[in-house]
C-alpha cells in the first residue's frame, strides 16, 4: 500500500498523469460504448469527461497539473481536424455538384443555432456576457472562445457552452433524425450528418464518424463552414446590435 501511495504521488505531479488518465479512461469508456452497440448515451468522450472530472476532484489532483500531460492530446487535435479532408476529397465530385447548397445550408444552420441560443437567453434574462458567450455555442470549441472574446464574451465561459453543445447534439441526434423521419441511405447520411457537424461542431462529426463514414464526412464539412462563416458572421452582427 505504501509503494501504491508513493507511486500515485509521483504520477500525479508529472506529465504522465495527464496523458495516462485521459488515454486509460478514454479507452475504457470506448470499450463499454462499442459494448453497448454505440448506443448515443453511451458517447466515450461524455462518460471520459465525467470519470476524469470525478476522478480530479476526489484525489484534489489541480486541473493545470492534469493538463501538463493532456495537453499532448490536446495538440493533437490539429492534425485531426485536418485529416478530415481525406473523406471529403474522396467526395470531391458532390462538392463540385451541391457546393454553394453546402454554403447557403451552413449559413441558415448557423444562424438559427446561434440565434435561437441568443433570443432564449434574452428572454431568461442573461446578462449581456453571457449571451455573446452563447452565440458562438456550435462552433468548435478553439474559434468558439476567440469569437467570444472579439464580441466581448467570455472565451472560458463559450468553451463550456460549445461543449455542452457538443455533447447534447451527440447523444439526442439520433433520436431526433428518427423522429423527423430522416433516412439511412446516401441522401439520408448526407442530412444527418451535415446537420450534426452543423449543430454540435467536432463532438457531433466524431459521432457521425463512428455511425457512418458518408455521415462523419458531411459531418467534417459542416464543421469546417461552420467555423468560417460564423466567425464572419457572428462578430458582424453583434457589433450591429
Amino acid at each position: 500500500m505504501a509503494d501504491f501511495v508513493q507511486l500515485w504521488v509521483y504520477l500525479s505531479s508529472t506529465p504522465l498523469f495527464g496523458l495516462t488518465a485521459t488515454l486509460g479512461v478514454y479507452v475504457l469508456a470506448h470499450a463499454f460504448y462499442t459494448r453497448m452497440a454505440q448506443a448515443p448515451w453511451a458517447n466515450p468522450v461524455l462518460w471520459s469527461v465525467v470519470l476524469l472530472a470525478l476522478g480530479l476532484a476526489a484525489t484534489g489532483t489541480a486541473y493545470p497539473t492534469y493538463f501538463s500531460g493532456a495537453q499532448f492530446i490536446h495538440f493533437l487535435l490539429g492534425p485531426a481536424v485536418v485529416a478530415l479532408a481525406w473523406p471529403l476529397w474522396q467526395r470531391r465530385a458532390v462538392l463540385r455538384q451541391r457546393g454553394w447548397v453546402f454554403v447557403l445550408a451552413a449559413l441558415i444552420g448557423g444562424v438559427a443555432a446561434a440565434g435561437s441560443a441568443v433570443v432564449l437567453g434574452w428572454a431568461l434574462g442573461l446578462p449581456s456576457e453571457v449571451l455573446r458567450s452563447l452565440a458562438p455555442k456550435s462552433i468548435t470549441a478553439p474559434v468558439a472562445m476567440g469569437v467570444a472574446d472579439q464580441i466581448g464574451g467570455i472565451a472560458a465561459l463559450a468553451a463550456v457552452f460549445a461543449v455542452v453543445t457538443g455533447l447534447i447534439g451527440a447523444l439526442s441526434g439520433k433520436y431526433v433524425f428518427d423522429a423527423l423521419g430522416i433516412g439511412r441511405d446516401a441522401t439520408g447520411w448526407m442530412a444527418r450528418g451535415f446537420a450534426l457537424g452543423t449543430a454540435a461542431h467536432g463532438i457531433g462529426a466524431a459521432r457521425a464518424l463512428q455511425v457512418h463514414p458518408d455521415a462523419g464526412a458531411w459531418a467534417a464539412l459542416a464543421l469546417g463552414l461552420q467555423a468560417v462563416v460564423a466567425s464572419l458572421v457572428i462578430p458582424l452582427v453583434a457589433a450591429w446590435f
